[in-house]
């Protein structure tokens, strides 16, 4: 769903317009080539893409929350690849913007750029997802979920609905992508809490890479390896991942929600119609709609008034009991 450039003065994916000449007289120390006479707050946003439903709402709210006349978006879709965001936070550096915003796609490998970002004074606001660094002053806030406590959620809902049966709980676990903050947290939470319950055990775990074709593809693995009978649950990191599976399930012979029982994150419409049909069982909300949130934070940021470290937002759990009567005022 890239679009290269639009109206949001946007780059191409991998970072747009290539940095000329090095960083040091760029940020707002140096030459400003974003200054604008209206006042209004120049923002670098690098999305990490539009893998599922999830990421192409959030999208929309932040272009609708960063909209002008008040800010000027700079906005970069880093089609999943670590290297397209690097690129498109150094073009912010270099064209001087007044605060960087982005949802890394990994946690891992951002101290470098981000203190070139730091030594330009230019702030750093991480949305959705965090980061791996040994300094965290390096970015100013971050807004987002508590990716562990959703997994914890998922287990929750899980032994709950496990109550009747004193049965070998036998788990298939789609993850995210390898190194992303929810694909880490979101395994480690519900792992916590079944750890503490001997009947329960996942019997496989692979990426899926949060996509609903990757989420197919490896449910069909894990159906084949495991064999019709060997999976009771499906734990999947996100309600792509988990709508690609049950087209595996359906295909091969079994009915996804009652032959296995299925609870994912993130709680979009797509994951609602499901449970509607009574092929999902339970979804554990992540809101996506951060940008009126993320707005304030940038205006807060920019003003120079100090933030906590984290801002979260409140979310909940819907299983297919709740979904006809909820789907109505699903807005993403």
């Amino acid at each position: 769903m890239h679009r290269g450039r639009s109206d949001e003065e946007g780059f191409e994916a991998g970072g747009g317009d290539a940095v000329r000449g090095g960083l040091g007289a760029c940020g707002k120390g140096g030459n400003d080539t974003t200054a604008t006479k209206d006042g209004a707050i120049t923002v670098g946003f690098s999305q990490v893409g539009a893998e599922s439903e999830w990421r192409t709402a959030n999208t929309r709210s932040v272009k609708e929350a960063l909209a002008a006349p008040e800010f000027k978006l700079k906005f970069s879709d880093a089609q999943q690849k670590q290297e397209n965001q690097i690129k498109a936070l150094r073009s912010f550096i270099a064209r001087g913007v007044d605060v960087i915003a982005f949802s890394p796609v990994v946690e891992s490998g951002w101290e470098t750029v981000l203190r070139e970002a730091k030594a330009a004074n230019i702030p750093v606001v991480l949305t959705d997802r965090g980061v791996d660094v040994s300094d965290e002053s390096l970015f100013t806030t971050l807004i987002g979920s508590d990716f562990v406590e959703e997994g914890r959620r998922a287990a929750r809902w899980l032994v709950e609905d496990s109550k009747a049966t004193t049965a070998p709980v036998r788990i298939v676990e789609l993850q995210g992508t390898v190194g992303s903050a929810p694909a880490i947290d979101r395994m480690a939470g519900f792992k916590e809490v079944i750890g503490a319950d001997p009947r329960f055990a996942i019997v496989r775990s692979q990426s899926g890479d949060f996509t609903r074709a990757k989420g197919k593809e490896v449910m069909e693995a894990f159906l084949k390896a495991e064999g019709r009978d060997g999976i009771d649950v499906l734990f999947a990191h996100n309600d792509d991942m988990a709508i690609g599976a049950i087209q595996a399930i359906e295909e091969a012979g079994l009915k996804p929600g009652e032959d296995i029982r299925i609870v994912s994150i993130d709680g979009v419409r797509g994951a609602f119609e499901a449970m509607k049909a009574g092929k999902l069982n339970a979804t554990v909300e992540c809101n996506p709609l951060l940008g009126p949130q993320l707005a304030q934070i940038i205006r807060d940021v920019h003003a120079g008034k100090p933030l906590p470290k984290r801002v979260e937002v409140e979310e909940g759990v819907f299983t297919r009991d709740k979904a006809a009567t909820e789907l109505p005022n699903r807005k993403y």
